[in-house]
């Protein structure tokens, strides 16, 4: 995406680059009610008092073991899990709480082959039948119903973690010499990816677009856009000050748009035009205009404003295009999920739909490259899988929501789950260093 995977009604959102900075490690939750390889032996050697459970299609599907493509999985124990029992674990059952709902209201798809799908709709029961829980109560249910498991992909040690929010501008309904950089909706000619499934626009594949004589073709790019491809056409939801908001809208997926009355507008991902995101921050490093180690947002967005025609170049180099739509005013519940819920700032991770099951827990090791006094902050923390995005692709890879507006950008100064030792980082802007317990 380039553009963050979440939406107003549960679409999925267009993610894509992110800011790498952390080295971190993704342990699995396996559930328990499945008869998985190693969660089966598990299963042999603890006893677990549970509630009976009503019967489902995981008591007639035909289960396998969990088997995760291009991935190793390794279990391990809960004592082994750094940081397991100093978390706060109400507030992971809490948003856990959230996924059960709508995943035992659906229905399994017919090529439906996950086995980790048919395992959390009964443990979603008991998790349903237990209600509200204190820390201690909530690590126990997550002890008793799962199997820890570490995943990587093949060949790696660890894996890649990232963090997304949702920005807060200030824009116009209407164009005025402050505010002159469009917004725009979906163009009604854009066609989405063929063979595409699903409800909502799908987040990966070539876009096209139907021309007068009903021939389709690729959809304009970033820089045939920029040049007046969608002029003329009303396609503008609001207008916003400058290029580098607007790009990091769409990389984010969906924006709080302050306008000049006061009210707030809520934007999210609705389309994009199918070309494969190109970070920006790539291209600054390969051109030697920013030094990795002093790559962040921030340092980007100084430099566009500090080289605007240089940076309207780099730009043009991500053909990438996102197309959102209003989804409410003057509203501050959180930003939806594809799951189709509201995500929980800190506790929801966006992961790779094709692999992982919305609802699944997973627990993230993490040292962040900021400090409080003389502690290094770390995070250890259980979230839960309830976004995706175009970008996040593979079985260790997942992107973590901290909220709305300029603290919560500060957790986008999260970073990888390493695969080549540490990686290096540049200081962080002060504002984040206050902000560096949140949330």
């Amino acid at each position: 995406m380039s553009g963050k995977k979440t939406t107003g009604s549960g679409q999925p959102v267009y993610r894509g680059w992110r800011y790498v900075i952390v080295t971190a490690g993704g342990i699995l939750l396996c559930g328990l009610t499945a008869q998985y390889g190693n969660c089966a032996e598990w299963r042999k050697t603890h006893e677990l008092v549970t509630r009976a459970v009503k019967p489902d299609e995981a008591s007639t599907h035909q289960l396998e073991p969990l088997k995760v493509p291009d991935s190793q999985l390794e279990p391990i124990a809960w004592s082994a899990l750094e940081g397991w029992t100093a978390d706060d674990h109400s507030k992971a059952f809490a948003t856990f709480l959230a996924s059960c709902r709508p995943l035992l209201r659906s229905s399994p798809a017919k090529r439906e082959t996950r086995p980790m799908y048919f395992a959390l709709k009964q443990v979603c029961r008991r998790a349903l039948d237990a209600g509200r829980l204190s820390k201690d109560q909530a690590r126990l249910f997550f002890e008793r119903n799962f199997r820890p498991l570490r995943i990587a992909k093949l060949g790696d040690s660890a894996g890649l973690l990232t963090g997304y929010y949702e920005p807060i501008v200030d824009g116009s309904r209407f164009p005025t010499p402050i505010f002159k950089v469009p917004i725009y909706r979906r163009p009604p000619d854009l066609v989405p990816p063929l063979n595409s499934t699903g409800l909502g626009f799908p987040n990966k594949g070539q876009s096209l677009r139907r021309t007068s004589n009903g021939e389709l073709v690729p959809y304009y790019d970033r820089g045939e856009i920029l040049d007046g491809a969608l002029d003329g056409q009303h396609l503008e939801i609001c207008w916003i000050k400058d290029q580098a908001d607007a790009l990091m809208i769409q990389i984010q997926g969906s924006a709080r748009v302050r306008l000049e009355d006061g009210t707030m507008l809520r934007i999210n991902y609705d389309a994009h035009n199918g070309y494969p995101f190109v970070p920006v921050s790539r291209i600054l490093i390969e051109r030697n205009i920013i030094p990795r180690q002093e790559m962040s947002l921030e340092r980007i967005r100084e430099w566009m404003r500090a080289n605007p025609e240089s940076a309207e170049e780099v730009r043009r180099q991500n053909r990438s295009f996102v197309f959102f739509r209003i989804v409410g005013l003057s509203d501050d519940r959180e930003a939806v999920g594809a799951q189709g819920i509201p995500l929980t700032p800190g506790r929801s991770i966006a992961i790779d739909g094709l692999l992982h099951v919305y609802g699944t827990p997973f627990f993230l090791q993490a040292g962040l490259p900021l400090t409080t006094g003389n502690r290094a902050v770390r995070l250890d923390r259980l979230m839960i899988a309830q976004d995706t995005g175009s970008a996040i692709v593979g079985p260790a890879r997942a992107d973590v929501f901290w909220g709305a507006g300029e603290q919560a950008g500060c957790g986008c100064l999260l970073g990888s789950w390493g695969t080549g030792g540490p990686a290096r980082w540049g200081p962080p802007s002060s504002r984040c260093v206050r902000h560096a317990g949140a949330p």
